[in-house]
C-alpha cells in the first residue's frame, strides 16, 4: 500500500491504494465496498424528483430548466409516464419494463415519440411499463443531476402519491410544483409533509408567476400556510415562460425575474453541498472501517515477530476471539430470527394500517353519500376520494419507512460486540415506481332523468288517480274529468313522482357506494402487493446487510490469526526483513486511518482533496 503523503491527496488515488492493499490482503469483502464508495465519488449524480397536482405546469418547468422540449407540452398534454433524464453524448430514448419473476430490461424508441407513449403501447409486448429514461445532451445534466418527472398526483385516473414518495425516498431533493392561480390546498399541504419525512431536502415552486398578477399575494399565502404546517421546504417563485425566453434572447434580466437563479442555489446550497458532505461521511466510514480490518491482521503478524513468546500469547487471544466471532455467527439465527419476526410484525402491522384507513375512507365517504345525492356532487366525490386514498398510502408508506428503520436498529443491537456499525440505507428497498399509476377508477354514475321524464313519471303516476275518482264521481253525474277527479290526480301524480325520484336517489346511493367499495378494493389489492414487494427488499437488503458486518469480523479475526501463527512459525533469518515490510505497511494504514478521521471534520475542497 503506498504510503500517504502528510499534504494533500486526492480522494480518489486514497480510495485506489486502498482497494490495492485490501485486494493484497484477499479481502475481497472489503474491496467491494470500496469499489462502490468509489464509484459514488467519481459519478456524484444528484437526483431531482419533479411533482406537483395536475396542471401546475410540470413539463414545462422541466424543459425549461434543461433548456430542451423534451417533454410534451398542451391543455390536451400530461405526462402519464415517469420519465428519468441524464446525460448523454446524444439523444437516446429507452423503454424500461418488467414482468414477474424477470429483471428490468429496457427498449430502445424513439427520442420524438416520448411524449406518445403511455402504459398501453405495443412495445411493451404485454408487460409492465416501469419508466422512459432518456439521454441527452446539457449542461445541467452534465453537471451530474438527474431529473425525474413524476405523473401528475391528484384527480381522478392520476398517479398516486405513494408512488411519487417511494421515488422521494432516494432522492437527493424534491421539487414540489403549485402554480400561482391559488394558495396551497390542503391536500398539497399534506403530500409536501408526507415527501419531507421522506427527503432531506423540498422545495415548494410557485410556477406561472407570469400569468397571475396577484402572484406575490399568493406568495405570502403559502408561506404562511407552510409556517402553519411547520414544514422547513424552501418556496420559490418561477416562470417557465421567462427563462425559456430569457435563454432564446440571452437576456440576463429575464433569467433573474424567472427565478431560477434562486432555484439553482437552493440545488447548489443543500442538494449538492449536502450530498457532498454525505458522501464525504461515507467514505470517511468505510476507510476507517477499512484500516481497522487491516490493521487488526498487520498488527497481530508484527507483535509475533518481534516477539515470539509474545506472539504466542496473542495467538491464543485471537482464538479466543475468533471462538467470540464463531459464537457471534451461531447466533446469526439470533438476529436473524429478530429480522424474521420483526418483518412479519411489519407485514402485519402495515397491512392493518392499510385497511383502516381505507375503511375510514369508505365509512366517510357512504355516510357522505347516504346523506346527500351523488348524482349531483359525483365529480367532487371522484376527486375527495383520490384524495383521501393518496394521502392514506402515503401515510401508509411513512409507516413502513420508520418502522423498517426502527427494526434495523433493533438488529444492530445484536452486534455490539464488533464495535458501532453502520445501519443500512432502508429507503434502497423503497425506491419503486410500481405505485405511480392509479390501480382503480370510479365509473360514471347513470344521469339524472331530465324534465321530460319527470313530467311523464308524474302524468303516468296521475293517470290512475284521475280513472279512478272519476269513475266514482260518475255515479254522482258528474263527468269523468272534474276538478274533483282533477285534484285527485294532481295528488296521486305528485306522490308517484315523488315516490319515484326517492327510488331514483336510493338507487344512485346503492351504485354510488359500490362504486365507492369497488375502487377501495381495487386500491387495497394493488397496494397490497406493492407493499409486500416492498417489504421483501427491505428484508433482503437488512439480510445482507447484517450478514456482510459477521462475515467481515469473522475474516479478519481468521485473518489475523492465521498471520499471527505464520509469523510464530517464521525462520528467524526473515524476521527482521519481514518485520520492516510489516512497520511500513502499518504506517500506511494508520495515516490512512487518521485520513478517514480528518475527513470527519474538514470539508471537501472543490478539486476533491482533503488534508492527509
Amino acid at each position: 500500500m503506498t504510503v500517504l503523503a502528510p499534504n494533500e491527496v486526492p480522494l480518489t488515488t486514497v480510495l485506489s491504494d486502498t482497494v490495492a492493499a485490501a485486494h493484497a490482503a484477499g479481502r475481497d469483502d472489503l474491496v467491494g465496498r470500496l469499489e462502490k464508495v468509489a464509484a459514488r465519488v467519481r459519478d456524484p449524480r444528484h437526483r431531482i424528483v419533479v411533482t406537483g397536482q395536475l396542471g401546475q405546469g410540470k413539463s414545462r418547468f422541466v424543459n425549461a430548466l434543461l433548456g430542451v422540449d423534451v417533454c410534451r407540452v398542451g391543455d390536451d398534454a400530461t405526462t402519464v409516464l415517469p420519465l428519468q433524464l441524464s446525460y448523454g453524448a446524444r439523444q437516446r430514448a429507452y423503454l424500461v419494463l418488467t414482468a414477474p419473476g424477470t429483471d428490468e430490461s429496457r427498449v430502445e424508441i424513439p427520442f420524438d415519440e416520448i411524449g406518445a407513449i403511455d402504459t398501453r403501447t405495443p412495445l411493451a409486448q404485454g408487460r409492465q411499463v416501469v419508466r422512459i429514461e432518456a439521454e441527452l445532451p446539457s449542461r445541467l445534466l452534465a453537471d451530474g443531476i438527474v431529473l425525474i418527472d413524476t405523473p401528475g398526483v391528484g384527480g381522478h385516473g392520476s398517479a398516486c402519491a405513494a408512488g411519487v414518495l417511494s421515488l422521494a425516498a432516494a432522492a437527493d431533493a424534491v421539487l414540489v410544483l403549485s402554480d400561482a392561480s391559488t394558495e396551497l390546498t390542503e391536500p398539497e399541504l399534506t403530500f409536501v409533509r408526507q415527501i419531507r419525512e421522506m427527503c432531506p431536502a423540498v422545495a415548494v415552486l410557485l410556477t406561472k408567476t407570469d400569468l397571475y398578477p396577484h402572484w406575490r399575494q399568493v406568495l405570502e399565502a403559502d408561506r404562511a400556510h407552510l409556517a402553519r404546517a411547520e414544514s422547513d421546504a424552501a418556496l420559490i417563485p418561477v416562470s417557465a415562460l421567462l427563462r425559456a425566453h430569457a435563454l432564446r434572447l440571452q437576456d440576463a434580466q429575464l433569467g433573474l425575474e424567472s427565478g431560477f437563479g434562486v432555484l439553482f442555489g437552493f440545488l447548489r446550497d443543500r442538494v449538492v453541498a449536502r450530498d457532498q458532505a454525505v458522501t464525504r461521511q461515507a467514505v470517511a466510514r468505510e476507510l476507517h472501517s477499512a484500516a481497522e480490518h487491516l490493521a487488526l491482521a498487520l498488527g497481530s503478524e508484527l507483535v509475533a515477530l518481534r516477539d515470539p513468546a509474545g506472539g504466542a500469547a496473542a495467538v491464543n487471544e485471537l482464538q479466543s476471539a475468533r471462538a467470540a466471532a464463531e459464537e457471534l455467527q451461531r447466533r446469526t439465527a439470533s438476529w436473524q430470527q429478530t429480522l424474521t419476526d420483526g418483518i412479519t410484525d411489519l407485514v402485519g402491522d402495515v397491512d392493518h394500517d392499510l385497511r383502516e384507513r381505507l375503511r375510514d375512507v369508505a365509512r366517510t365517504g357512504q355516510e357522505w353519500i347516504d346523506e346527500n345525492d351523488p348524482g349531483r356532487h359525483w365529480g367532487a366525490i371522484t376527486e375527495w376520494l383520490s384524495g383521501s386514498v393518496d394521502t392514506a398510502l402515503g401515510d401508509n408508506l411513512l409507516l413502513t419507512h420508520r418502522r423498517a428503520e426502527l427494526l434495523a436498529e433493533r438488529i444492530a443491537g445484536h452486534f455490539t460486540e464488533v464495535g458501532a456499525i453502520d445501519l443500512p440505507e432502508v429507503h434502497a428497498g423503497m425506491d419503486e415506481a410500481s405505485g405511480l399509476v392509479s390501480s382503480g377508477s370510479l365509473a360514471d354514475l347513470e344521469p339524472d332523468i331530465g324534465f321530460t321524464s319527470k313530467v311523464l313519471v308524474g302524468m303516468r303516476g296521475s293517470y290512475g288517480g284521475v280513472l279512478m275518482i272519476g269513475l266514482a264521481t260518475t255515479f254522482a253525474g258528474l263527468a269523468m274529468l272534474n276538478p274533483i277527479s282533477l285534484g285527485a290526480g294532481l295528488i296521486v301524480g305528485g306522490k308517484a313522482y315523488r315516490d319515484d325520484k326517492s327510488a331514483r336517489l336510493a338507487r344512485r346511493r346503492i351504485e354510488a357506494n359500490g362504486e365507492v367499495r369497488r375502487f377501495l378494493d381495487d386500491v387495497a389489492f394493488q397496494a397490497a402487493k406493492d407493499t409486500k414487494d416492498r417489504l421483501h427488499r427491505i428484508h433482503r437488503a437488512l439480510r445482507d446487510h447484517f450478514a456482510g458486518v459477521a462475515e467481515r469480523s469473522l475474516r479478519s479475526i481468521d485473518a489475523s490469526l492465521r498471520a499471527a501463527q505464520e509469523a510464530a512459525a517464521m525462520a528467524a533469518t526473515h524476521r527482521a526483513e519481514r518485520t520492516a515490510v510489516l512497520e511500513r505497511q502499518l504506517h500506511a494504514v494508520a495515516q490512512l486511518r487518521r485520513y478517514a478521521e480528518s475527513m470527519q471534520v474538514e470539508p471537501r475542497r472543490a478539486d476533491g482533496t482533503v488534508s492527509g
